[in-house]
């Protein structure tokens, strides 16, 4: 059979068997879209990235290299997939209307995709979003007009993600546990000999067993001066005594991630570990100290910025004190909708969850990474996750810097 006999076939006995979600979930994150189209004056949504098609109909795949886009109207969901996601389309998402096309054939995608977007004059585009290709875009514009194409459609979406419902909360909470599962099952493996792929593959290994879905990162692991190089992984990397190893995991429950990161040493943590570990604590300290309604993230991230001051010409920071997390796909578990950082003037809303990502770097030697996940509330950050600040190993050895 080919992929349409396959899909109706499918659909007579699983359609829709998969949901993330109670419909009721999906109505209301859709009417929230759907208001927000009207009052910007949009007639349709042109959407590409794997995890706003989730948030809005439950679509899910590991399989996001493809062209895959769903077309959001006053009326519709119009979900388009390639051949090979015929059946994740049928089983996982609720939408009103399913194009295919074949997998090897691209240039299939745009006669009923322009046809779907034909009655609309005003159509939102992430154009800084994942998925949208180039060249579907020209082609479509070249068939309906330019002048029907506007970028604010991400902007909207974001607006509206950011914020997470209860459903949302308790899959990042799911999440969260599921991580600290991993961190903790990896720590308590770390010794001076140890490769560092044994670390994660211990972290990973207790993940899964959890409950952990496929991950939008994998474990990050390393140690000693490579954790001075901000992005690097495991390599099969000997951990030596009183190296500090660190730790960034982020399990996936129905597609939510809640990272954490943890640094642990191999032996005895040296005075300054402690310091860059104390830092690191009184960073977060700030920073939940002013995420609440009413402070906006610059508020929170000028905040953080005196603290580090003191130390900012000996360590280096990435200078994103934290980033909205939600659900994601690979390759990443960043959800793009907020950052905590200078000159980001959006006000904090309860039940935004952000990563806070602290980890100082002491270029060419070692660093020290530690964060939690949390939840903003009138009171301030609530962690999600559950950090225990602590190095591990000998914390007061107290020997050199």
């Amino acid at each position: 059979m080919d992929h349409l006999q396959y899909r109706h076939a499918l659909a007579a006995q699983l359609e829709a068997s998969e949901l993330a979600f109670p419909v009721s979930e999906f109505e209301a994150r859709l009417a929230r879209v759907r208001d927000a189209m009207r009052e910007a004056g949009l007639d349709a949504l042109l959407l590409t990235d794997p995890a706003d098609i989730y948030y809005l109909t439950g679509y899910n795949t590991f399989e996001v290299s493809v062209h895959t886009c769903l077309v959001c109207s006053a009326e519709r969901l119009v979900l388009q997939v390639p051949s090979i996601e015929t059946g994740p389309a049928v089983v996982t998402a609720r939408v009103d209307e399913l194009l295919g096309y074949r997998w090897e054939g691209i240039g299939e995608v745009i006669e009923p995709l322009a046809e779907t977007l034909a009655p609309f004059q005003a159509i939102g585009l992430d154009l800084y979003g994942a998925g949208l290709r180039h060249g579907v875009l020209r082609e479509l514009q070249s068939r309906l007009g330019v002048e029907r194409f506007r970028d604010d459609g991400g902007e909207l979406l974001d607006r509206i993600r950011i914020v997470k419902s209860e459903a949302e909360l308790a899959c990042l909470r799911q999440s969260a546990r599921i991580t600290s599962l991993g961190l903790a099952a990896a720590a308590r493996v770390i010794a001076p000999g140890m490769a560092d792929g044994d670390v994660a593959a211990e972290g990973a290994r207790a993940m899964l067993a959890a409950g952990s879905e496929f991950m939008s990162m994998q474990p990050i692991v390393t140690s000693g001066r490579r954790i001075s190089v901000i992005h690097l992984n495991h390599q099969r990397q000997q951990i030596a005594r009183d190296e500090p190893v660190f730790l960034e995991f982020g399990s996936a429950y129905r597609r939510y991630t809640a990272p954490m990161m943890k640094t642990v040493v191999a032996g005895g943590a040296s005075r300054e570990m402690l310091v860059l570990r104390d830092v690191c604590r009184d960073l977060f300290e700030a920073l939940v100290a002013t995420m609440r309604p009413g402070s906006t993230f610059d508020d929170a991230a000028r905040a953080a910025e005196a603290v580090l001051a003191p130390h900012a010409e000996r360590v280096f920071f990435s200078g994103v004190f934290g980033y909205a997390v939600g659900a994601q796909f690979p390759p990443s578990w960043v959800e793009g909708s907020g950052y905590i950082a200078r000159g980001q003037v959006r006000e904090f809303e309860a039940d935004m969850v952000f990563h806070l990502p602290l980890c100082l770097r002491v270029p060419g030697q070692w660093g020290i990474g530690l964060s939690d996940t949390v939840r903003v509330t009138p009171r301030g950050g609530e962690p999600l996750t559950d950090n225990d600040w602590m190095l591990g190993g000998v914390e007061a050895a107290g020997g050199p810097g």
